[in-house]
């Protein structure tokens, strides 16, 4: 029976399922190996995924949802014609064959290290993880394979010797190397005494009738009474509700009520069990004398069930008294191991009732037999009642059946010593977990660890290269005799030995079963590069470098693989384990097959129709209300479809999200945003190859390019930084940080910066030694930025920058590039830009970016979108000399005429920056608490227009004060507040004032002005 509190059912990744028990239990064979760990109430999550879905039917929305995807459907164009690979692209078809020639020139073999001038000697090795077949592509997979390969072509450009290997599908036909590398691995394990077999519970699957793996068990959550399609059944069965009957007391007139959500299994009850201080089975003025240890009849089969006290048993739930079903029930199992309790099995592997049912239930459907006990029940008058029950349901991924613990015979996987040193492993700092909190979890998750089970009945997989043994005298009631060995031969060989018979007197018959999926992938680490040999990949590459997976993983495969890699090849697996965060959708919901809300990352590559992506809800396995909440989220989000766009911008996006900490909610606007984004380096560079087309002088190399004017000296500047920011991001696998400070350069410094600056020197004709040098020190500047940034994009963006390097090559200052390809170019390193690093100059273009806003702000009050107006600051002496030193910048991204500076009086200002004050009456902008810049209103400027818009802004800014100052009074009363804080505040509060007084003042003067007119 599942009961809720007493067993929980925690999704992992979406995947899987692990089954956990509360209580401290001895530690039997499992088919499942999970701890104790906490879980949201199961009511809050019904409520919580209830509100989604009303969100959803009734059209509300969260502000985070308020973006529908809105693009504008372009025509489609299918790339046929032929272009050689490596060579460049229409912007259409860039994805289309750059990877063909990346693959046939071989620029992705470790071999290619030994070729590279910058190569250096390290490894940087890894594994994909394996794919699961019966699996659905989503975008899960996606953002696994972007971070991968991102840290792989960022450690192949550092000059690293780099090997990742791609997954195959561990649960299928595997090549013969891997068959003999799983071979090799049950052998030992089991010559170790780690491998045994014994008799447990399994999750096991009727429809398949096979024990399935905690990954292909998902976790069906209901709110209450629903009718569920069941493989094999006509009609639909109900779930979700819960059933009291009673058995009575033996030589007692009193009954004990229970409850249960599987009255089926009652035929299977052992016993009855109470929590040993319920006062309710106390002796009380209700009941005579308590009963514990008293006995209970069986309505059914007459037996005598004994009433058992154990702390394990939940109070609150039911009546606090429960059945006890030890061969249909993880808990129940721990339970009958606590108190010597016999295990009667009463559903088969085929999912029918057993002969030990009697003869009026032996051969019917489970759920057919759950309707013909309760109408017994009530019968003989011992129902007491039905009720609502939310619960989570374990289903079989694989067939949609409802899994059914049973007791089976199987091999199972000894973890308690693995697990201690997986354990100290991590809390030596051998073993880096990524981020770190993971590494509580690692510790309690493995602490609790149960032995894992690890035999599967299914005709697909790893078969199970254990015998059993049949000598000339052997008759069936003997013990069950087994043998293992690396081929039939073998094993019949140490069967001859160890039963002392001759090895032509002995038959043997392979155990049919089949390894547990995660058995072979926990070995993939290794056995992809040859062992059991000692092969040159093997000593080259093992341990891996890194791990890189989903957080779900960290159970089902990351602790099998560290613990199998360190008991059979005496190493670590790998050195570091990153965990991203799981992928949920702009709702919040977990993408799940059962809510049909995967989106298959193909579809936003190549983009896909609202039509077509109805159809595959549809064609899924989902219940009426899935499939109509799915469908209306569809057409909510998608109401044009998934526009295409690409593969780049899907990477982007993916790996533009913090993997280290939150799921990720991730919205295909966000994805068409970095589509757009990839729109934007295009015409980049179309501006960056007619300013280098139109000048017959090349540029100059990285090291002789020296940054002279001002905006060249800013520009690279930030590409520095932005160097320098990559790489602290890239070594700490943050690589959210990397692609945030990658766009920023990219489109708020380089395009709506610095080019729109250089344009009105660009213009100027070529006549003055002065003109034609600042020209080209542009050029140089303008082609190492753009180059500097594909590379720096190149590990994200692979095919746009590859396509658009290539593009800028013939420009180059260097010889023909060696080898040709951006993907092998040396990754930019700060230190290769040490002499243009002016952090003067990016720390003083603050105000000028500051003063830029104000200006365009006044400039949008006025209603002036084409006039070019002049301006006048009001500063202070060094925000003057600032000014003045970009002052070209400040008129060109200001769209101003001139710009007067005014120091006021008392200020020391230079006798060179002394101009006249600015006119009385004029429009004015805060900048910062010592800076202000004046507009003079003109006439014919639209007056109640600007009143109303200052207002607006001053009713905006005022809550804003106010929760500064409050902010202000409080850190004045706490002692240890350090200064700069103090500090800060004050410096934004006093802006902050000085701005809704300036707008009061301009207030004041634009109704006198209106007064007049």
């Amino acid at each position: 029976m599942w009961r809720a509190g007493r067993v929980l059912t925690a999704r992992l990744g979406g995947r899987g399922a692990a089954r956990l028990c509360s209580g401290t239990l001895p530690k039997p064979p499992s088919s499942t190996s999970s701890p104790p760990l906490s879980s949201r109430p199961q009511a809050q999550k019904q409520r919580r995924r209830r509100e989604r879905e009303e969100a959803i039917l009734s059209g509300q929305h969260s502000p985070a949802e308020d973006g529908v995807l809105g693009w504008s459907e372009k025509q489609r164009i299918e790339y046929t014609a032929h272009t050689a690979p490596g060579t460049k692209k229409v912007q259409e078809y860039v994805e289309s064959s750059w990877y063909q020639w990346w693959e046939k020139e071989g620029f992705f073999s470790p071999e290619q290290h030994e070729r590279l001038p910058h190569a250096v000697d390290q490894t940087f090795s890894l594994c994909i993880p394996p794919p699961n077949v019966t699996g659905s592509l989503h975008l899960g997979h996606a953002l696994t394979v972007a971070v991968e390969d991102a840290l792989v072509r960022w450690r192949r450009m550092q000059g690293h010797r780099v090997l990742w290997v791609p997954g195959c599908d561990h649960a299928g036909i595997a090549t013969q190397a891997f068959s003999r590398a799983v071979s090799e691995a049950f052998v030992r394990l089991a010559d170790s005494g780690r491998i045994y077999r014994s008799e447990a519970l399994v999750n096991w699957s009727c429809a398949l009738e096979s024990a399935i793996s905690d990954i292909e068990v998902d976790s069906k959550d209901l709110s209450g009474p629903t009718l569920l399609s069941v493989p094999g059944y006509d009609n639909k069965v109900e779930f979700g509700t819960m059933l009291t009957f009673a058995y009575t007391i033996e030589g007692h007139d009193g009954e004990v009520a229970v409850s249960t959500t599987r009255p089926e299994t009652m035929l299977g009850d052992v016993a009855v069990a109470v929590h040993p201080e319920d006062p309710r089975y106390q002796a009380s003025a209700s009941l005579m004398e308590a009963i514990h240890g008293k006995q209970c009849r069986h309505p059914f089969t007459s037996r005598l069930l004994p009433i058992i006290t154990d702390p394990l048993v939940d109070m609150e739930l039911g009546t606090g008294a429960v059945k006890v079903t030890p061969a249909h029930d993880h808990t129940d199992f721990l339970l009958s191991q606590r108190h010597s309790l016999p295990r009667l099995t009463v559903i088969g592997g085929d999912g029918n009732m057993t002969t030990a049912c009697g003869q009026w239930l032996q051969g019917v459907k489970r759920f057919d037999a759950r309707q013909m006990v309760v109408d017994a029940l009530v019968e003989r008058k011992l129902f007491r009642g039905k009720k609502n029950h939310a619960m989570t349901l374990p289903v079989c991924s694989r067939s949609g059946d409802i899994i059914e613990p049973l007791l089976k015979k199987q091999w199972f996987i000894s973890c308690d010593e693995m697990a201690k040193k997986a354990i100290q492993a991590v809390e030596d700092g051998q073993l880096q977990i990524v981020p770190h909190y993971y590494s509580k979890t690692w510790r309690n998750w493995l602490s609790n660890i149960s032995d894992w089970c690890i035999s599967r009945q299914l005709w697909w997989g790893h078969q199970i290269p254990a015998y059993q043994v049949q000598l000339p005298d052997s008759t069936h009631t003997q013990e069950e005799r087994w043998v293992w060995g690396r081929s039939e031969h073998e094993a019949r060989q140490r069967a001859a030995v160890r039963y002392g018979v001759k090895p032509e007197d002995i038959t043997l018959t392979q155990d049919p079963d089949v390894l547990d999926t995660w058995f072979s992938s926990g070995l993939f680490p290794f056995a992809m590069l040859g062992w059991p040999e000692q092969t040159p990949d093997l000593q080259q590459f093992y341990p891996n470098s890194l791990l890189e997976t989903g957080s779900d993983l960290v159970f089902f495969w990351v602790a099998r693989m560290v613990m199998l890699g360190t008991e059979l090849t005496g190493q670590l697996p790998f050195k570091q384990v990153l965990f991203h965060s799981m992928v949920r959708d702009k709702h919040g919901r977990k993408m799940s097959k059962s809510l049909g809300n995967v989106i298959d990352p193909l579809d936003v590559i190549h983009g896909v129709s609202l039509e077509r992506l109805q159809e595959k809800v549809q064609e899924g396995n989902l219940e009426p209300r899935e499939r109509l909440v799915s469908m209306e989220a569809q057409r909510k989000d998608f109401p044009k479809g998934i526009p295409q766009c690409g593969t780049d911008a899907l990477r982007f996006a993916l790996c533009s999200h913090k993997m280290q900490g939150e799921d990720i909610s991730l919205s295909i606007s966000e994805v068409l945003s970095c589509r757009h984004f990839c729109n934007k380096m295009w015409q980049t560079l179309k501006f960056t190859l007619g300013v280098l087309g139109d000048s017959s002088t090349p540029v100059t190399t990285l090291e002789q390019t020296a940054a002279v004017g001002s905006m060249e000296r800013w520009v690279c500047s930030r590409l520095y930084s932005t160097v320098l920011q990559c790489e602290q991001g890239l070594e700490a696998s943050e690589l959210h940080t990397v692609t945030s400070a990658l766009h920023s350069f990219w489109v708020h410094s380089l395009c709506d910066v610095y080019m729109e600056c250089v344009k009105p020197v660009l213009a100027l004709p070529p006549d003055t030694e002065q003109s034609v040098g600042a020209q080209q020190g542009v050029r140089s500047v303008l082609f190492h930025c753009v180059s500097m940034s594909l590379a720096l994009l190149s590990p994200f963006m692979p095919f746009i920058t590859e396509e658009l390097w290539q593009r800028l090559q013939p420009f180059s200052p260097a010889a023909a590039a060696v080898p040709p390809t951006l993907c092998l170019q040396p990754y930019p390193r700060s230190s290769q830009l040490a002499h243009w690093h002016f952090p003067d100059e990016e720390r003083d273009f603050l105000l000028v970016q500051e003063v830029i806003r104000a200006a365009r702000s006044l400039r949008a009050q006025c209603g002036m979108t084409k006039e070019k107006p002049a301006m006048w600051a009001v500063c202070s002496p060094s925000q003057a000399q600032v000014l003045l030193h970009f002052g070209p910048a400040v008129w060109t991204l200001s769209r101003i005429s001139s710009l007067h500076i005014h120091c006021p009086d008392g200020a020391e200002c230079p006798p060179a920056l002394l101009s006249t004050p600015p006119p009385t009456g004029s429009l004015v902008a805060v900048v910062d608490h010592t800076c202000q810049l004046h507009l003079h209103i003109q006439s014919g400027v639209d007056v109640d227009k600007q009143v109303q818009q200052l207002s607006l802004r001053r009713d905006r800014l005022l809550p804003k004060l106010e929760q500064l100052l409050l902010r202000q009074q409080e850190l004045a009363s706490q002692s240890k507040v350090p200064a700069h804080i103090r500090e800060q505040t004050h410096s934004k509060t006093s802006a902050l004032q000085q701005e809704v007084n300036t707008i009061e003042e301009q207030l004041k003067l634009l109704q006198e002005k209106a007064g007049t007119e």
